[in-house]
C-alpha cells in the first residue's frame, strides 16, 4: 500500500495544473523524446499512436491533467487506473521500467517550464509520481499472478501458431491462433483483448492489441483484424500471416468485458471492426444460455465491409431471446433490405433508445470514436445510468505510463 500524499505535495502539484494546461503537451513530447533514447523502452510502446495524429501524445497529456487535477480525489481515477494496469499488462511493462519513465518525465518538466519548475515543485511531481507508480505497479503484480495462475496461464511473450485464415469481409480477416506446446489457453472473460510482438522486416518491434472474437474455449482464441489504411501491423498480417506463422502473444488483458453472471438484458452496440469482441460476447452468452434478452446491433458500410453476418445469424437461431439488427450506412445497388441487411443509414439516437430496453439494460459498446460518443451521449441522455454503460475503443486511452 502506498503512503497518503502529503497535504504540501497535493497543493504543489494543483498548484501545476495551469501550466499543465498551457505547456501540457510540449511535456509529453519532451518526455517521449527522452524515453526513446533507450531502444529497449521504445520498443514498449505502440508506435503507430506516436506518428501524425499524434493521439497518444494527447491522451497522455490529458491524462496527466486530470491526475493533477484530481489528486485530492483519486477515487474518480480508479477507472482509468484500471484501464491503464490493464494495458500495461499487455504491453508487459514491468516495476523496472518505471523510473525510466519517472527520469524523463521530471526531466521533461523542467526542461519545458524552466525556472518555474523549482526544486520543490519537482519533488512534489517526484512524489505524486511514485505514489501512482507503486498503486499500478501492484496492482499488474496481482494480473500477472492471476494469469500465470490460471489453466492454461502464462506470463511474458508465448509462441502461438496461425492455425486457420478466414476472409470474413472485404476488409476483416480472422486468424485462429493455438499455442505451438498445445498446453491450452487461459479462458479469456469475452471482450478482452490479445497483445502482440510482431517482428516485420525493416521496423523495430510492433506491438498491437487484437480484441479476441470468440468464446472461451480453453484450447484457442481467434482475432478478426481489420486492414487498416497504411496500417502496418494490419497489414502484414492479412498479407504474410498464414497457417504456420507462428507469432508472440501475451495472455488475455483488458476490463471491458460481460459479468460472470448476465442479470439483465443486454445490448451489443457495434460499428465496424468494433463488432469483434461483441461476437465474442454473443457466442457466450449463446453458450451459456443467459435467461434474458439480447440486442445485437451492428453498423458498417455495406455487405463487402459486413463481418461475421452469416456466423451470428446462426448464434440468434441458436439463442434465446436474441435479435439481430444490422445498419448498412451506404447499401449498394444490389442489396436487398431484409436479404442483406435490415434498416439502410446509421444507427440513429432515436432508434435506439425506441428499440432497446433503455430503462433495464447494460450497453456494451465498441466502435470508432465518433460512434462511441454519439452512442454515450444519447444513452446519458435517455437516462440510462453510467455503470450501465460499458464501452471500448480502438485506440491510446487514459494512458499515464505507457501507450
Amino acid at each position: 500500500m502506498s503512503e497518503a500524499l502529503s497535504s504540501r505535495t497535493i497543493a504543489l502539484v494543483k498548484s501545476t495544473v495551469p501550466a499543465l494546461e498551457a505547456h501540457g503537451l510540449a511535456i509529453v513530447h519532451e518526455m517521449y523524446a527522452r524515453m526513446f533514447q533507450n531502444a529497449d523502452i521504445r520498443d514498449l510502446f505502440n508506435q503507430s499512436h506516436h506518428g501524425a495524429s499524434d493521439s497518444q501524445p494527447r491522451a497522455l497529456t490529458g491524462a496527466i491533467l486530470a491526475y493533477a487535477s484530481n489528486i485530492d480525489n483519486l477515487a474518480a481515477l480508479a477507472p482509468a487506473v484500471e484501464r491503464i494496469a490493464q494495458k500495461h499488462v499487455g504491453l508487459q511493462i514491468l516495476p523496472e521500467h518505471y523510473p525510466y519513465v519517472a527520469d524523463a518525465l521530471l526531466g521533461a518538466i523542467a526542461a519545458v517550464l524552466g525556472d518555474a519548475a523549482t526544486d520543490e515543485i519537482l519533488a512534489a511531481w517526484g512524489e505524486a509520481y511514485w505514489f501512482l507508480a507503486n498503486i499500478l505497479i501492484s496492482r499488474e503484480g496481482r494480473i500477472y499472478g492471476e494469469q500465470k495462475g490460471a489453466v492454461g496461464g502464462w506470463n511474458g511473450w508465448r509462441d502461438f501458431r496461425v492455425e486457420e485464415v478466414v476472409q470474413e469481409s472485404k476488409v476483416i480477416r480472422s486468424f485462429v491462433l493455438r499455442p505451438v506446446d498445445d498446453r491450452g489457453v487461459i479462458r479469456h472473460k469475452a471482450g478482452q483483448h490479445l497483445t502482440f510482438w510482431l517482428e516485420i522486416p525493416g521496423h523495430p518491434p510492433v506491438k498491437r492489441n487484437y480484441s479476441i472474437s470468440d468464446a472461451a474455449n480453453g484450447s484457442t482464441y481467434r482475432i478478426s483484424v481489420k486492414r487498416e489504411p497504411n496500417g502496418l501491423a494490419s497489414g502484414w498480417l492479412h498479407d504474410h500471416a498464414k497457417p504456420g506463422t507462428v507469432l508472440k502473444v501475451a495472455p488475455p488483458a483488458g476490463e471491458f468485458f460481460l459479468p460472470e453472471h448476465v442479470e439483465r438484458p443486454i445490448v451489443l452496440l457495434s460499428g465496424g471492426v468494433g463488432l469483434t469482441p461483441m461476437v465474442s460476447m454473443l457466442e457466450t452468452l449463446v453458450e451459456k444460455n443467459v435467461g434474458v434478452p439480447v440486442h445485437y446491433i451492428h453498423g458498417t458500410h455495406d455487405k463487402h465491409t459486413h463481418a461475421m453476418r452469416d456466423h451470428v445469424r446462426a448464434l440468434a437461431k441458436k439463442g434465446k431471446a436474441v435479435t439481430i439488427s444490422d445498419f448498412h450506412q451506404t447499401p449498394l445497388a444490389d442489396e436487398t433490405a431484409e436479404r442483406d441487411y435490415d434498416h439502410a443509414g446509421l444507427i440513429t439516437d432515436d432508434w435506439l433508445i425506441a428499440n432497446t430496453p433503455v430503462e433495464t439494460a447494460d450497453y456494451y459498446i465498441c466502435g470508432p470514436r465518433p460512434f462511441l460518443r454519439a452512442a454515450v451521449s444519447a444513452l446519458s441522455l435517455a437516462g440510462v445510468p453510467a455503470y450501465r454503460v460499458h464501452y471500448e475503443f480502438f485506440g491510446p486511452a487514459d494512458d499515464l505510463i505507457a501507450g
